[in-house]
C-alpha cells in the first residue's frame, strides 16, 4: 500500500470511529418523577431528590435525564400524568407529593420500578408486602405525617391554653384523611376540647372553609397533612396572619413561610433518600429488596416573628422543646 493511500485510510477510519463509538454508548437513563404537589412549592425537595441522585452518580443532563410531571394539588390528574410517564418507558417511577401518586403509580404500572413517597402505612395501603422486604416492583418512604395529628393538636393547645374552639383543615378527598381524623377525634375529646372540622378539596372549597373559621370564631387551628394544602402555603399562612389566629402545619416549609409553629418530619431528607434508592435501582438493585424507609426524627419549628405579630407569649417549655426557633 503506497504511503499516501494509508494515510487517506486512516485519517477516513479516525473520522468514523468517534460516530461508531458515540453509537456503541448505552443511552442515557430516564427517570420519571410524578408529584402531586407543584414545582413552585417543591424545589427544595426537588434539589435534595437530585442531590441523592448525585451521591450514586447520577447527574441530572450529563448521566441522567429528569421528566418531571405535577398535579399541582389536583390528584384527578394523576393517572394521565402516571400513564404518559410509562408511555415514556421511564427506567424508574417516582411517585411522591402524596399517597394518591403512589397508589396511582403502583397500579399504572408492575413492571418498572416504582420508588414512592406517603404519609401513612404503604402496608395498609397495599403498597408493599412489608417494611424490610417489599416485595414488587414498588419501594420508597413513608413520612407518618398522618400519624403526628395528635401531637401537633397538643402542641398547638399547649401554645393557646385555654381555646374553646379549634378549627381542623382536611382534605375529603385524600385517603389518608379518615385516619387523621381517627387520631384527632379521641385525642381532643380526652382533654374536653371542641373541634370545628372544615373540608376542601379546590380553591372555592378552600375560600369557604377558612371563612367559616371565622364565622364559628375558633381561635386557633390545625392544617392537617395533604398534598393540595402543601400547594397553598402561601394563601393558609397569609389567611391566618391577616385574622390573627395562630395555627399549626406540617412542615417547617409552612413556618419559614410565615406560619406560626410546625411540626412533622424532614421531607427534605426523605426526598435525598428516594433519590439515592433511584441510584441503587439503575446500578441493578431491585425494590423488593430495598427496605421502606421512615423518618428518624421530626422537626419541632417556631416562628417567633408571628408569635410576637399575633400578641403570643411563647411558652418557655416550648421553646426548650423546639428544635428550630425564628426570630
Amino acid at each position: 500500500m503506497e504511503r499516501r493511500e494509508f494515510i487517506t485510510l486512516f485519517i477516513g477510519v479516525a473520522a468514523v470511529w468517534p460516530l461508531a463509538a458515540r453509537a456503541q454508548q448505552p443511552a442515557m437513563p430516564v427517570v420519571g418523577f410524578m408529584s402531586g404537589r407543584s414545582p413552585e412549592d417543591s424545589a427544595h425537595v426537588a434539589a435534595a431528590f437530585r442531590q441523592g441522585l448525585a451521591d450514586s452518580d447520577f447527574i441530572e443532563g450529563q448521566t441522567v435525564k429528569i421528566e418531571y410531571r405535577w398535579a399541582n394539588g389536583d390528584s384527578d390528574k394523576l393517572p394521565a400524568l402516571a400513564a404518559d410517564l410509562v408511555n415514556h418507558k421511564v427506567a424508574v417511577f417516582v411517585a411522591v407529593g402524596g399517597d394518591v401518586s403512589a397508589a396511582v403509580a403502583a397500579k399504572a404500572t408492575k413492571t418498572i420500578p416504582v420508588v414512592f413517597g406517603v404519609g401513612s402505612d404503604p402496608v395498609k395501603a397495599g403498597l408493599v408486602a412489608s417494611f424490610r422486604r417489599p416485595g414488587g416492583n414498588v419501594t420508597g418512604y413513608t413520612l407518618w405525617t398522618t400519624e403526628a395529628e395528635s401531637k401537633r393538636l397538643g402542641l398547638l393547645r399547649a401554645l393557646v391554653p385555654g381555646v374553646p374552639l379549634i378549627g381542623i383543615l382536611v382534605n375529603p378527598r385524600f385517603p389518608p384523611t379518615e385516619q387523621e381524623l381517627l387520631e384527632l377525634e379521641p385525642a381532643a375529646k380526652a382533654v374536653n376540647q371542641k373541634l370545628f372540622v372544615a373540608r376542601a378539596n379546590d380553591d372555592a372549597e378552600l375560600d369557604a372553609a377558612l371563612a367559616s373559621f371565622v364565622e364559628q370564631r375558633v381561635g386557633a387551628f390545625l392544617i392537617t397533612a395533604a398534598p393540595f394544602f402543601d400547594t397553598r402555603l402561601d394563601r393558609i399562612a397569609g389567611f391566618a396572619a391577616q385574622k390573627r389566629l395562630p395555627a399549626i402545619y406540617q412542615f417547617r416549609e409552612y413556618a419559614i413561610a410565615g406560619g406560626l409553629i410546625s411540626y412533622g418530619p424532614n421531607v427534605a431528607e426523605s426526598y435525598k433518600n428516594a433519590g439515592t434508592y433511584v441510584g441503587r435501582i439503575l446500578k441493578g438493585e431491585k425494590p423488593a429488596d430495598l427496605p421502606v424507609l421512615q423518618p428518624t426524627k421530626f422537626d419541632f419549628v417556631i416562628n417567633l416573628k408571628t408569635a410576637k405579630a399575633l400578641g403570643l407569649t411563647v411558652p418557655p417549655t416550648l421553646l426548650i422543646e423546639a428544635g428550630e426557633v425564628i426570630e
